[in-house]
């Protein structure tokens, strides 16, 4: 399986993004598939995922009501819509895929996931 995340770039504060995650070699529909981020020097943190089968679960951070995870199983990519974005939204976001069945709390982990995108990089400007 391979992911491929573009859709980075520059941006001032306010404005939106859109990133795409095209996955490769098994079919997204059957798959849970997230979103995670990584700041300079932080660690990698979850932002949400879209699970298979049931409906989408977020991070319960600032991130919340101003990213929208979605997917297009028919071209089998993953979206994250960013709104109004903040400088602290600055970061390299990664997709990610896994099939582990759980409950949604514990998909915010990167031990769930089995393959990772290469990441696309978000500057926020302020």
């Amino acid at each position: 399986v391979q992911l491929q995340a573009s859709g980075g770039g520059l941006v001032q504060a306010g404005g939106s993004l859109r990133l795409s995650c095209v996955v490769s070699g098994d079919t997204l529909s059957t798959m849970n598939v997230a979103w995670f981020r990584q700041a300079p020097g932080k660690e990698r943190e979850f932002v949400a995922v879209m699970r298979w089968g049931r409906a989408p679960y977020y991070s319960t951070t600032s991130m919340k009501g101003r990213f929208t995870i979605s997917k297009d199983n028919t071209k089998n990519t993953l979206y994250l819509q960013m709104n109004n974005l903040e400088p602290e939204d600055t970061a390299v976001y990664y997709c990610a895929a896994g099939s582990t069945t759980t409950i949604a709390s514990y998909l915010s982990t990167l031990d769930k996931y089995d393959y990772w995108g290469q990441g696309t990089e978000v500057t926020v400007s302020s």
